[in-house]
């Protein structure tokens, strides 16, 4: 088997992929909302809506994603699509157990915000390895690149910069330009380590 042709993973790998991408961006959501910060792409608009709102990040982003499950089926099939929804149900439920876990005596916000950055990265990578996302704006982005020849990269980008400026008016000014590093520190970990001929991406 060639190195352009890898073998795909077991269903067990696919399970403990799932669980490790699940458990690190759970673990980095903490990290987030403690520090009130904000991310991009569904989790940043979850993120924001909690704050706004009050409601708690599991439960909003659960639901932000349920319309998005038809569009990953028709555009990357049954078996992401149930990655996918397997993936977004933990980490809705770890948002919820988790912070009653973990505390932080002191957690400086741009370290903070880096620390978010290196654990999303590694939990996207992880789920695009194993055929899978944490759903949402990226497969908007990937229909919209097929229908209307849209780069995918710039619409999510367009998304996360409305989402980002109406940041502002929920979360204080500092704190969203602390953010713009954990967003860009994401970024970089999928930019430098996601092989895009190889993987899934969403």
């Amino acid at each position: 088997m060639s190195p352009s042709d890898p073998a795909p993973h077991s269903l067990a790998e696919d399970a403990q992929g799932i669980v490790y991408a699940a458990t690190m961006a759970g673990f980095g959501i903490v990290i987030l909302t403690h520090l009130g910060l904000v991310t991009g792409q569904t989790a940043g608009l979850a993120v924001l809506i909690s704050y706004a709102t009050g409601w708690g990040f599991g439960p909003v982003f659960f639901a932000i994603n349920v319309p998005f499950y038809l569009l990953g089926y028709l555009r990357m099939g049954l078996a992401f699509t149930v990655k996918t929804f397997l993936a977004v149900a933990l980490l809705s439920g770890l948002s919820l157990w988790l912070p009653g876990q973990v505390s932080f005596a002191s957690l400086n916000p741009w370290v903070g915000a880096v620390l978010f950055g290196f654990l999303s990265g590694s939990a996207l990578l992880a789920l695009f390895r194993h055929g899978a996302s944490l759903g949402g704006v990226g497969i908007v982005a990937l229909i919209l690149q097929d229908r209307l020849g849209w780069r995918a990269g710039w619409v999510q980008l367009g998304f996360d910069a409305v989402l980002f400026a109406a940041a502002f008016a929920v979360v204080e000014a500092r704190l969203v330009i602390i953010s713009f590093v954990s967003a860009l520190v994401v970024n970089l970990v999928i930019a430098i380590n996601h092989r895009r001929d190889r993987y899934v991406a969403a």
